[in-house]
């Protein structure tokens, strides 16, 4: 199942998404954690040594290994050249879940029975010469051919506001858990959000964090008309996480550890559904192809969407796969 964590800059949800993380470490539940956060922080929030994270380990810094990766036998795909962000799988196109060693020894990193995988920052070359889309867009490569079951836990920290819905990277999630602070600024971000959503049936849910007492409770459920999947109240284990001081999660407030377990019965309650995340997949990659992408590459990059592919992935139920992983 795949979570992504969004919100209002500050609104905290990269600790969030730390914390989550550590909850159902505890619980011993198959993990993966991504950051594609501009900022890069959830690699410290989670206890990863600093030395560690400056590397090259990174998605974007290695786009051109990814997309040849994953075009694999793709007749459809001529070169690596061809394939933009959105470019969906086709038939021989190279499928992983996330016992695929080849993919994810390279670029994860371990700690704590938690797998960290990084979108990364900029490089002094491209500071003021790319946006960090061109970094994004390797998650979103990997999204349109990871093979994940309902077993499966992803956890992405998102860039802040409704950024991702300048791609079709918002549309690849199981569930779109979006931190609300009780201020409007982040009761706005969350109703654009909304908005911006609302020509998908996608499941998006507040929770509310860094909440001192009933009044900030109830100011949220008021503003955003319905009660939050969960609620994280004010905590001095959070604060101290914050200072780089990293405790068992099994310290966290009986509170919040309760606010967690919501979250994960309502991630529980999803069934996962494929084809219509690799029909939306198709959908993006013709609406980016026409609108830049021709120009971009010099051909008609609609004809890479494999219509016989897709209606394979429609016969896939549960993770019981009808393709085959490489």
């Amino acid at each position: 199942m795949r979570i992504a964590f969004v919100g209002k800059g500050g609104s905290g949800k990269t600790t969030i998404t730390g914390l989550f993380a550590k909850y159902l470490a505890s619980k011993n539940k198959k993990i993966l954690v991504i950051d594609a956060d501009i900022n890069q922080h959830l690699g410290s929030s989670l206890g990863f040594e600093d030395t560690k994270l400056i590397d090259e380990k990174t998605l974007g810094n290695n786009i051109d290994w990814i997309k040849d990766f994953f075009r694999n036998r793709n007749s459809l795909i001529g070169s690596s050249k061809e394939m933009i962000k959105t470019t969906p799988p086709g038939e021989g196109s190279r499928l992983i879940n996330l016992e695929s060693k080849e993919f994810f020894d390279k670029f994860e990193l371990k700690n704590n029975g938690i797998r960290l995988l990084r979108v990364g920052g900029f490089s002094e070359q491209d500071i003021g010469t790319k946006c960090y889309h061109s970094k994004t867009g390797t998650l979103e490569l990997l999204f349109n051919h990871l093979i994940d079951s309902k077993d499966d836990y992803i956890l992405v920290d998102m860039t802040a506001g409704a950024d991702s819905f300048a791609s079709g990277l918002f549309t690849k999630f199981d569930m779109t858990l979006i931190v609300v602070e009780p201020t409007k600024k982040s009761i706005d971000v969350y109703k654009q959000y909304k908005e911006y959503a609302k020509i998908h049936d996608l499941k998006i849910v507040a929770l509310g964090n860094k909440i001192y007492n009933k009044e900030e409770a109830d100011y949220i459920s008021y503003q955003i008309g319905e009660e939050p999947i969960a609620k994280i109240r004010s905590s001095e284990y959070i604060k101290k996480s914050e200072r780089g001081i990293n405790h068992g999660i099994n310290l966290l407030e009986e509170g919040n550890l309760e606010a967690l377990s919501k979250v994960l019965k309502e991630v529980d309650k999803i069934e996962k559904n494929w084809y219509v995340h690799y029909e939306l997949a198709a959908k993006y990659h013709e609406k980016n192809a026409v609108s830049w992408g021709n120009d971009s590459v010099g051909k008609d990059l609609t004809k890479q969407i494999d219509y016989e592919f897709l209606r394979n992935i429609q016969k896939m139920k549960g993770g019981q796969n009808v393709i085959s992983i490489n």
